[in-house]
């Protein structure tokens, strides 16, 4: 391990943070005004300019032709998220959105405001984490946000929109926050960096959650190009429609559009998409969010006229028959309900919504947590098994269970036939033998993890109910943000904030392992990564 290689990596990238912190920095100060603007977003700025300047500085490449290794790009990308939330929670902190050392309710020596300002930040960094990692769980509540409450003292009562309560500048970073996950935050500087050092495409391998970087150009600097041409372009094409066709004011349609392009969630009231009520929105972010579960080879391949290799793509094919069998189930089983009244209309439009947004952007256009016990374990298969590899979406992957589901197959053949040579095959092609116990050995360790983390949570949340527990687990290591019961879309931040300081920093690291599909973490934990060459 050259530490130094690691060092230039999260320099760049901690450094290439503050571009967008100063661009929401400067919309602060034109619609705020700049004491808010210098406390919340000069400071975290001039922090990430610093610490990026600092770990440049210290990597002094001793030879400027040396490439990245693949040990040191997973390490890269692993340890690279870590500076980035802690930087990206700092305004939420210092802007009050949670208690911070500016708030109101700060008063030196006062031992609850130290435990006010002590929870915001825990707070600011779980909100932060689930920004950048696209999972979209949010605990911006009347408990945590003296904006919409006292929080912790309980000096006031709050009905209203906490989240819309909230200045418009945070809101925005949150979104953007988001956006820069969606793509993977180390991408951006696999321009810079691949000028500086070469193996960037190596790194790029190693954020297995970006879109794919195989089949759209050789070099590092024509794929990002690429893959940032098609993000950028379908996020502004989002906010026009939403702007230009819907009740949508622009401040929404911009930060829906940036929270549904990477599959992230967020929104800009507490009722999200729910707020609207809108079929039209609701129709024009559901296409939105189907193009970004698919993988980002094939819309490449679309808009450059070879549409034709997208349905050759059976994992596209497979994605759709799921999305589609699963709509048509829940469709039947909530217009059949008697509970929820729904009409035919209302079935099928807040069904397909549900269909294609819970496998990784996690919007709801309905409170899906009182629908029947059927479609909400439908819903909760479809957070499983997730959005396409090479999307910026979460779960398993379509392709990773499809392989798996091969694999069980021929081992069922080969206890029938057992001279049968069977090979697994995908998209036309064979696959690697190797790469197919890669990918099971990827399904038993989301497992694994599922399971340890519903112990964890369960041991240190006693009152949770098991629905609770399951989905949670679920949701968090599938980067999803809703989940079912109580953390549904009607009382998820209330119950988010109830959770206790453990529990919350697990669900952090679930997140965090969900965005890294695992893989690069496992790889941390092998002694020789750390072996000094």
């Amino acid at each position: 391990m050259r530490w130094e290689v690691v060092s230039l990596v999260l320099g760049w990238t901690i450094g290439l943070v503050s571009l967008p912190l100063a661009i929401v920095g400067f919309y602060s100060l034109y619609s705020e005004g700049i004491e808010p603007a210098i406390r919340t977003f000069a400071i975290p700025t001039l922090i990430s300019i610093s610490a990026g300047y600092t770990l440049v500085s210290y990597s002094r490449i001793s030879d400027p032709s040396a490439r990245v290794r693949d040990r040191e790009a997973f390490a890269s990308v692993a340890l690279g998220w870590i500076p980035v939330v802690i930087v990206g929670a700092l305004p939420l902190w210092l802007g009050g959105m949670f208690h911070g050392p500016f708030g109101e309710y700060w008063h030196p020596g006062n031992e609850n405001s130290v435990s006010q300002i002590s929870y915001g930040l825990l707070h600011s960094w779980f909100e932060s984490m689930s920004g950048f990692t696209t999972t979209g769980a949010s605990l911006v509540d009347p408990v945590t946000s003296p904006v919409c409450g006292s929080g912790i003292a309980g000096i006031n009562e709050f009905y209203g929109d906490c989240l819309g309560s909230q200045r418009k500048s945070l809101i925005l970073w949150r979104s953007i926050s988001q956006w820069i996950g969606g793509m993977g935050v180390i991408m951006l500087g696999l321009l810079i960096f691949s000028r500086a050092l070469g193996g960037g495409m190596a790194l790029a391998r190693a954020e297995l959650t970006g879109p794919s970087v195989s089949n759209l150009g050789t070099t590092l600097e024509s794929t990002a190009r690429k893959l940032w041409a098609i993000y950028v372009g379908l996020t502004l094409l989002e906010a026009i429609l939403l702007f230009q066709l819907t009740k949508m004011g622009s401040f929404d349609s911009i930060n829906y559009a940036l929270t549904t392009m990477p599959s992230g969630g967020f929104g800009t009231t507490d009722a999200g998409i729910m707020h609207f009520d809108d079929a039209i929105i609701e129709s024009i972010v559901m296409v939105f969010m189907l193009l970004t579960c698919i993988n980002f080879s094939l819309l490449y391949f679309a808009f450059s006229g070879r549409s034709n290799e997208i349905w050759k793509d059976e994992e596209l094919r497979t994605y759709l028959l799921i999305v589609l069998i699963a709509w048509i189930a829940m469709a039947v089983n909530i217009y059949r309900s008697d509970d929820l009244g729904y009409g035919l209309l209302e079935s099928i439009r807040h069904s397909i919504f549900q269909a294609i947004s819970i496998t990784s952007t996690g919007y709801s256009s309905s409170n899906f947590s009182d629908w029947p016990v059927f479609s909400q374990f439908v819903l909760l298969l479809l957070m499983i098994i997730g959005a396409s590899a090479g999307s910026t979406g979460g779960g398993l992957k379509v392709l990773r269970i499809r392989i798996a589901f091969e694999l069980a197959k021929r081992e069922v053949m080969k206890i029938i036939q057992p001279r049968r040579v069977v090979a697994i095959r995908f998209n036309r092609s064979v696959v690697d033998e190797q790469r197919v116990w890669i990918i099971l050995g990827m399904v038993s360790s989301w497992m694994v993890v599922v399971t340890a983390s519903m112990l964890t949570i369960s041991f240190l949340e006693p009152n949770l109910d098991m629905d609770d527990v399951l989905s949670v687990s679920i949701s968090l290591l599938g980067n999803t943000g809703p989940a079912l019961g109580d953390f549904g879309p009607s009382g998820a931040a209330a119950s988010w904030a109830a959770m206790s300081t453990p529990s919350l920093l697990a669900s952090t690291i679930l997140m965090w392992l969900g965005r890294l599909e695992l893989l690069t973490v496992l790889v941390l934990l092998h002694p020789r990564t750390w072996e000094s060459d």
